[in-house]
C-alpha cells in the first residue's frame, strides 16, 4: 500500500475541487462545441446499459404478472361462486316453470281452451330518433311488401316499446311508451289490478288510476291489459319503482335509449276508440 506524505495529501485535497470544477466546465464546453459527439456518447451509454435494464425488468415484470394472475384467480373464484348460485336458482325456477306449464296444460284441456292465433309480425330498423309531432318517437324504415299499419305494437327483445301512430309507403313512426301523449292500460301481475301507464317524457312512465286499496308495490311486474281492445294482454312492460317523492313509476324492460331494431306485431287491434266512434257535437240551430 502506497503511503503519501501529509504535505502531498494536503496539496491533493486542495486541488480536487478545482480539478472537478475544471472537468465540469470542460464537459460543458465540449457539449457546446460538439453536440453530435455528446449525443453519440449518450446513445452509446444507453446501448450499453439497455441489456442491463432489460435483465433487471424481467423479475419485476414476472412479479407484476404473478400478482395480476393471482388477482384474476381470486375474481374468478368469486365469479364461479356467483354463477353456481345463479345456476341453482335457475334450476329451481325451471322446475317451477315446468310444474306450472303442466298444470296450465291440464287446465286448458279441461276447459277446452282455444289459444289465440299467433300474430303476424315483421322486423324493422330504426332510422331516426325523435322529430315529428311527438317528443318521444322513432322513425322506422319499412319495406313495400310488409306495409305497416296504425295500431301495430312495437316490441324489442326485452319488452313493450310503443305503438305505430303514423305510416307512410316506406316508413312508420312509433310513439314510445315514455311520450307525454302515451296512455297504456296495464295490469299488475301480482295483484291483477288494472292501472294506466302515463308517459311524462322521462325515462320512467308513471302509474295512475289503480283501484282503491290495491296500491302498486315495489318490484311488481307490469304487463299490458286488454282493456278497451287497444293492446293484447300479457305483453311485458316493466317493473314498479317508487320515487323519493312517493310516486309509482315503471322501469321499462325495453331499452328505449338504445333502440336499433324492433318488431311490429299486428294483433288486429285498431285503437281504444276508432275515429268513427268519437262523438261530435251537433251544430246549434239559429233561432
Amino acid at each position: 500500500m502506497i503511503r503519501l506524505s501529509i504535505p502531498l495529501r494536503q496539496v491533493l485535497s486542495r486541488l480536487s475541487l478545482p480539478v472537478l470544477i475544471a472537468a465540469a466546465f470542460g464537459a460543458m464546453l465540449l457539449g457546446k462545441a460538439d453536440a453530435l459527439l455528446i449525443e453519440r456518447a449518450r446513445m452509446a451509454l444507453a446501448d450499453l446499459l439497455s441489456p442491463v435494464w432489460a435483465v433487471a425488468q424481467e423479475p419485476v415484470g414476472a412479479v407484476r404478472d404473478l400478482v395480476r394472475d393471482a388477482g384474476q384467480l381470486w375474481e374468478m373464484r368469486g365469479e364461479n361462486a356467483r354463477l353456481r348460485e345463479e345456476n341453482d336458482r335457475l334450476h329451481r325456477w325451471q322446475a317451477t316453470a315446468l310444474a306450472l306449464e303442466a298444470e296450465n296444460s291440464m287446465l286448458r284441456r279441461q276447459l277446452a281452451w282455444i289459444p289465440d292465433p299467433a300474430p303476424n309480425f315483421f322486423t324493422s330498423r330504426v332510422v331516426a330518433d325523435g322529430g315529428g309531432t311527438y317528443a318521444r318517437a322513432v322513425l322506422l324504415a319499412t319495406a313495400s311488401q310488409t306495409p305497416a299499419r296504425k295500431g301495430q305494437v312495437a316490441l324489442d327483445e326485452r319488452g313493450f316499446v310503443g305503438r305505430v301512430t303514423e305510416v307512410g309507403s316506406r316508413s312508420a313512426r312509433v310513439l314510445l311508451a315514455t311520450d307525454i301523449n302515451s296512455r297504456i292500460p296495464v295490469t299488475l301481475e301480482n295483484s291483477r289490478a288494472r292501472a294506466i301507464m302515463v308517459g311524462n317524457n322521462a325515462a320512467r312512465p308513471r302509474l295512475q288510476h289503480w283501484p282503491e286499496g290495491q296500491v302498486p308495490r315495489e318490484g311488481d311486474r307490469v304487463v299490458t291489459s286488454a282493456e278497451a281492445g287497444a293492446f293484447p294482454s300479457g305483453l311485458p312492460v316493466g317493473v314498479v319503482r317508487w320515487t323519493e317523492s312517493g310516486a309509482p313509476e315503471v322501469e321499462l324492460f325495453a331499452r328505449l335509449d338504445r333502440l336499433d331494431i324492433v318488431r311490429l306485431f299486428d294483433f288486429g287491434l285498431s285503437g281504444i276508440l276508432p275515429p268513427e266512434a268519437v262523438a261530435r257535437p251537433e251544430p246549434r240551430q239559429r233561432r
